[in-house]
């Protein structure tokens, strides 16, 4: 008997390491939908690092996946607590100063975070918007985004292989 513990025991530590990583540290995760096209596709694969906001803040266009109530949506992050974001002409302004986006996205509509019902975005909360703007169930629908609703940050696609690799 304790031969076969001896030759079974491996693989149980295997299969116990494996689930914790997958539910404390990283997994993987699927792309639905269009909404942050061009930089992620629907269908791509990639690796979920839950841990990215344990000892750190989300930060300005950190790729984030979001748990809502019935669903988990993969978005960028905009807007920062105690910030006021405004589009204009396709131009992100915080708070009055225009910022750069480093990343291709499609058209936005003129849009201010006053628009959800606070001056500023408030504490603990972020602004987030897919990068197919047009075609995007983001914070201009469902509101400011709760730092408890961030699952983690994932930036690199491993599937399909000839996508493979980091994304910002």
């Amino acid at each position: 008997m304790k031969e076969k513990i001896k030759l079974v025991m491996p693989y149980i530590i295997i299969v116990l390491v494996v689930i914790f990583l997958k539910v404390y540290i990283v997994t993987p995760v699927r792309v639905n939908g269009p909404s942050m096209e061009p930089t992620l596709y629907e269908k791509d694969i990639m690796i979920l690092n839950k841990t990215a906001y344990y000892f750190s803040e989300p930060e300005r266009f950190d790729i984030v996946v979001i748990s809502t109530s019935d669903d988990y949506i993969i978005k960028r992050v905009i807007g920062l607590p105690g910030e006021v974001i405004e589009y204009k002409d396709n131009v992100l302004y915080v708070d009055g100063e225009a910022v750069e986006e480093p990343f291709e996205h499609k058209e936005t509509d003129d849009f201010s975070s006053k628009e959800l019902g606070s001056e500023t975005i408030p504490e603990d909360c972020y602004l987030v918007l897919g990068d197919n703007r047009p075609n995007s169930y983001d914070s201009r629908e469902i509101g400011f985004i709760r730092k408890s609703q961030i699952v983690g940050r994932t930036t690199l696609t491993i599937l399909p292989f000839d996508r493979f690799g980091w994304r910002e």
